[in-house]
């Protein structure tokens, strides 16, 4: 079950449920389309990994399935994976 994360774990960019703009990686890594376009170059900082759309929770599922309340933020500032991945593709990492 996703945990739906929903702040950028870089600019803390609101990203709810429902929201188009979240990109989440294979770990559930969680940044917003403009992080990972722009800053990231589609390499997780976390794992190296690329990013896809979060798939969005149907609004019925909510109770039974709440998204995660806690925030994670933690900025990127230097990382070892975009350097040495920025120009590769996900599936040749």
């Amino acid at each position: 079950m996703l945990q739906i994360r929903t702040t950028c774990e870089h600019c803390e960019k609101e990203l709810p449920y429902n929201s188009t703009q979240a990109r989440i990686c294979s770990y559930e890594c969680t940044f917003c389309k403009d992080c990972v376009e722009q800053l990231l170059h589609n390499v997780c900082p976390n794992c190296g990994g690329g990013f896809q759309p979060r798939p969005i929770r149907p609004k019925a599922n909510l109770l039974k399935h709440p998204v995660k309340k806690e925030k994670i933020h933690k900025p990127v500032i230097h990382n070892k994976y975009l350097a040495k991945n920025k120009n590769k593709l996900p599936e040749n990492r």
